[in-house]
């Protein structure tokens, strides 16, 4: 698979599935999508399913998909697998596959995907893919899954959880702008007086400090952050799942 991320929760393996497999709740914690709904099925065919991603202020791209899942194996471990599909002309991702995996273990579950997707607008497409939209999209299901983590073992609820991220953000933003123009050094130097005068010296060095605070300090606990999750399989039982092929015969 193209893209590969994987967090590791310490949650019970039913609340998990439940919140990753029913629509309403996997919308509110997944940044990839704004909407997602289960679409009727008859007896015996894999589960369809539509989707639709909201730009503010510019447009909605949507898409439809089909989804099969393996309840449980003899070890515990859950599948689901999915195909999904856009005719939007403006949606970059022209078709794909991928699949979520459940494994449990001795402090909880092992939740990690595997996808890969066919871009649009070839050429073109394929570069702006490779340089834009697949290291975003990797960020997002990494950054997503780490806001289901939250939600489950701390109990931030999804929308708490990106109140939180965009707070630390612009706090950060701030630092930082406020160090690039030097904002408030000759104001800090009034306040200490001819102290301040004698070391003002520091100052320079305080602000490179600051700065790099703002730009890599470790995200606080209650925050999102991808890079808490792994972006490569970690052994050998990540492969494709069987379910996928499931999935093939039914387009």
């Amino acid at each position: 698979m193209g893209l590969y991320v994987e967090a590791h929760i310490r949650a019970d393996m039913d609340e998990l599935w439940s919140r990753t497999q029913d629509p309403a709740q996997h919308r509110r914690w997944d940044l990839r999508f704004s909407e997602i709904d289960y679409l009727p099925r008859t007896e015996g065919e894999p589960q369809r399913f539509r989707y639709a991603v909201r730009v503010p202020a510019l447009l909605t791209v949507s898409g439809t998909g089909i989804t099969a899942g393996e309840r449980e194996r003899l070890d515990g471990t859950r599948t689901s697998a999915l195909r999904f599909a856009s005719p939007h002309p403006l949606c970059p991702l022209a078709h794909g596959s991928g699949y979520w995996r459940y494994v449990p273990d001795a402090h909880g579950v092992r939740f990690l995907t595997g996808y890969d997707y066919r871009p649009r607008w070839g050429v073109l497409g394929a570069l702006a893919d490779r340089l834009v939209f697949r290291p975003l999209m990797g960020w997002a299901t990494a950054w997503s899954f780490d806001r289901l983590r939250l939600w489950l073992e701390r109990d931030i609820s999804p929308e708490r959880a990106r109140a939180n991220w965009l707070a630390e953000l612009a706090v950060r933003a701030l630092l930082f702008t406020g160090c690039l123009t030097g904002l408030g050094l000759e104001s800090a130097m009034g306040v200490f007086g001819r102290f301040g005068a004698d070391v003002a010296y520091l100052y320079p060095l305080l602000l490179v400090v600051v700065m790099s605070l703002a730009l890599f300090k470790a995200p606080f606990t209650c925050t999102p952050a991808a890079r808490r999750c792994l972006r490569a399989p970690a052994d050998r039982t990540t492969r494709t799942p069987r379910v996928l092929h499931t999935l093939e015969k039914h387009g």
